[in-house]
């Protein structure tokens, strides 16, 4: 069974660049636009990864972080902050939000699917 990731960010490019990575590494892919459709989508399919972009529409990043991360049945989730966001004490913002660890834009393939890999180990 291969590991299922939620992708939220609303940028078309960077969720085309996530999904041909990630698809051609064995994983399935959910994806979100904004920060309610990546709660919901949460909630609703509890994945084994969330990549998560900080500056969305409606709901911010670190609020749908917070959101999962309070949550019993979805805590144990890892989050991984992927975002712009690249300035002195974001990822430490990104990481008192609850996210597990932080990538910034523009990211290195190889270093997204090897941070995925750190949390996803093979099955």
């Amino acid at each position: 069974m291969n590991a299922r990731i939620l992708v939220v960010e609303d940028t078309e490019d960077n969720r085309r660049i996530m999904r041909d990575l990630l698809t051609g590494a064995g994983y399935e892919l959910v994806e979100a636009v904004d920060g309610p459709a990546g709660w919901a989508m949460a909630v609703a399919e509890r994945p084994d990864l969330i990549l998560m972009d900080i500056q969305l529409p409606e709901m911010d990043g670190y609020e749908v972080t917070r959101r999962i991360k309070a949550d019993p049945e979805l805590r144990h989730i890892p989050v991984i902050a992927v975002t712009s966001y690249a300035l002195s004490g974001d990822e430490l913002k990104s990481r008192e939000a609850g996210c597990d660890a932080y990538i910034a834009k523009p990211f290195s393939p190889r270093r997204l699917l090897a941070l995925v890999r750190e949390f996803l180990p093979e099955r």
